[in-house]
This record gives C-alpha cells, sequence and structure tokens, in this order.
C-alpha cells in the first residue's frame, strides 16, 4: 500500500522509518492466575498499533514495519488497512516483516528487532512485558526503543497512551528531534553463574532477585520468605514488582549512574519491614536487613550457597557451591526513547504548530 500523503499532518520524511513489534504471547503468564494481574486481550494490541500508526502517519513517517503472528494482530491491522479510503488521514506505507518460522518465543522479538534494524528503522516500538524488552534489547544496536506495557507485571514498559507515543516515536523516527537528546542509555544487571561449560550468563533490565528456592519451577516469585538478595538498575517507588522494594527505601532514577543492593530478611529476623507491591494484587510485607547503591562496573558476589536467580521478576538460574554467582551493573543497556522529553521539544520548538499558510510556526516567547 502506498503511503497516503493527502490530509492533515507533517509532509513525509523520505527514508523515514518506524518499526512496531507486538508480542502475541505478552500478558499470558502464570500472574493472571494465581494473582490479579490484568489481561490484555491481542485485540487491544491491534487497536494500540492502529493508533501508533496513525500517529506515525500525522508526524512525517514514510515507512511502517510491522511485525507478524498467528495470533490476529497483524491479522486486524490488515483489515483495518484494507478498509481506509481517502478521506480516512494519512498513512505510512505499512510493510510486514515475515519470519522464516514463527516460535512464539523470545527468538521471534529478537529476529523481528534485527531485520527492521536492518531496514532502517529509527525507532522500535515493543508492545509487551519485560522479557519482550529484554528480548529486543539483545539485538537493537543503538536503535532506541519504545517499551509499552501489555504484560502482566511490568517494571521496565511504561504506560502510555498510544496515540501520544506514537506521537513522540514519529517525531524521532522522521528526525524532528535528535537522538541523543530524546533518549537515554539505560543501566542493565550482568549475572554471571559458573564459568566454562557449566557457566549461565543472564541480563537483567530492572531487577535480580537470589531466592533459596532450589529450582526454576514456575518462574514467577510468590514466597518472600525465600528471598534473600535484590540487585537493581534503578529503583522507583511508584513501581510493581520487587524493584518496588528499593524504591521504597532508595529511590534511584533510570537516568542515575548507581543502582541499588537490599539484603533481604530470607525468613529471619529484619531490622525493618517494607510493604511492597510485588505483584498485581500483592502487597506484601517483605523484612530487609540493609540497602546500599550499586556502583557501575563493580561485581558483587551472592552470599546465599545454592537457590535460583531471578531476571526481571522469574527464575532462570539453578547454582550451587560449584557454581558461584555475581552481580554486575553495567550502563550497556538498550537506548531507550524518552516520551516527555520529544514532547517537550516538540512544544519547544513549535514542531506540531503550523501557521495560516501550513508552514511550521515559529516559537513565540511568552
Amino acid at each position: 500500500m502506498d503511503a497516503d500523503r493527502s490530509g492533515p499532518g507533517l509532509a513525509p520524511v523520505p527514508g523515514s522509518v518506524l518499526g512496531i513489534v507486538a508480542n502475541p504471547m505478552s500478558g499470558r503468564d502464570i500472574r493472571r492466575l494465581v494473582a490479579q494481574a490484568s489481561v490484555f486481550p491481542n485485540s487491544e494490541k491491534t487497536n494500540m498499533t492502529l493508533r501508533l500508526i496513525t500517529a506515525a502517519g500525522a508526524t512525517g513517517v514514510e515507512r511502517v514495519l510491522m511485525s507478524t503472528d498467528a495470533m490476529g494482530v497483524a491479522a486486524g491491522v490488515v483489515r483495518a488497512r484494507n478498509k481506509r479510503t481517502s478521506r480516512s488521514g494519512r498513512w505510512p506505507d505499512v510493510e510486514f516483516c515475515e519470519l522464516a518460522e514463527l516460535t512464539g518465543t523470545a527468538d521471534d522479538t529478537r529476529e523481528l528487532v534485527r531485520a527492521m534494524r536492518k531496514q532502517g528503522a529509527g525507532v522500535i516500538v515493543l508492545l509487551g512485558g519485560d522479557g519482550t524488552v529484554r528480548a529486543a534489547a539483545a539485538e537493537s544496536d543503538g536503535v532506541p526503543l519504545l517499551p509499552l506495557s501489555t504484560g502482566t507485571n511490568n517494571a521496565f514498559p511504561e504506560m502510555w497512551e498510544a496515540t501520544v507515543a506514537g506521537t513522540a516515536a514519529g517525531l524521532l523516527a522522521a528526525g524532528h528531534v535528535d537522538v541523543e537528546e530524546s533518549s537515554y542509555r539505560a543501566k542493565v544487571l550482568h549475572v554471571q553463574a559458573g564459568s566454562g561449560q557449566d557457566g549461565a550468563h543472564e541480563v537483567a533490565l530492572v531487577d535480580v532477585c537470589v531466592s533459596s528456592v532450589a529450582h526454576v519451577g514456575s518462574r514467577a516469585l510468590w514466597q518472600p520468605e525465600t528471598l534473600h538478595e535484590l540487585y537493581c538498575s534503578f529503583a522507583e517507588p511508584h513501581a510493581i514488582g520487587l524493584s518496588s522494594v528499593a524504591g521504597l527505601l532508595r529511590p534511584t532514577a533510570r537516568t542515575h549512574p548507581d543502582g541499588v543492593v537490599v539484603r533481604l530478611a530470607g525468613g529471619e529476623a529484619a531490622g525493618r519491614t517494607v510493604l511492597a507491591p510485588i505483584a498485581p494484587g500483592v502487597i506484601a510485607p517483605i523484612g530487609v536487613r540493609a540497602v546500599e547503591p550499586l556502583r557501575v562496573g563493580e561485581p558483587r558476589t551472592v552470599g546465599l550457597r545454592a537457590g535460583t536467580v531471578a531476571v526481571d521478576g522469574e527464575r532462570e538460574i539453578e547454582f550451587g557451591p560449584s557454581r558461584p554467582v555475581s552481580v554486575t551493573l553495567a550502563a550497556d543497556g538498550p537506548r531507550v526513547m524518552d516520551v516527555r522529553g520529544v514532547l517537550a521539544a516538540a512544544a519547544d520548538r513549535q514542531l506540531l504548530v503550523t501557521n495560516p499558510s501550513g508552514s511550521p510556526a515559529a516559537r513565540e516567547d511568552r
């Protein structure tokens, strides 16, 4: 479908590309069953995608690359595209990234992001949860990501109305604002368990929690008395999940150079207790022994001799005395778009304001 260049909005910018990855599996884990987590239907992901595409067209994006899936999200976009008329407003060219095989795993996200990056995407919007962002981050290679929450227990993706988020993403993808001023490099936590063939490495965007539970099992963390150590790349007091414990003790911004370490009571006597929202509908008292900053580049060795390590809320690694674990904060995470920053720049420069002739308006000092 050729880009519709009629209707209101900024003129299409040749070569500008926006990617959209809608994970059809997000919002489907165990937390829907054992807590009051939201169920995010794929029909709403389709609606969000349509709003993103509309906003991209209005802000001058020439092409949108859309993920494909077998659960109806992309099909809904096709149906909406086929119903459009000349009076529907400007849409960019919408192209679908076809994968050789859909696995229903994080591999799909990694392959889609890699393909979109190679096709020139200036921004990639992610509809999913923490796991979706973690998979995308591995292949983003400096392309700004805009994670929008459509999962069950998301600490990294933010809640934005898709029209607003799409407007910001479109301005960045079309080059109306600079990447450096409108995005930031996220911190991440590198987890190393053992070495050699027995070694395992994981990367967390938000938190790493060490538990005395011996097996990965259902992955989710539900027993506060089993939690011993918590490492956070950032800690917001308004967060949901384990990072909220650190956020209520030592708030640390996403752009602050440090992270946070919390020594949890693990069922033993605690110096203090934090009442924290560790999961949707679950507010639990968490015993705390100590809290301190976590510096970039300083490996921390886990004190517990055996147990499991959870990465962004899901247990991933089993360890024991012969497989010690270390956690290191690094500043080499994905580049993440700052929606507020982009729209503040747009307002400051009057990027979305025109004069009667239809040309961009000059800024008026008030």
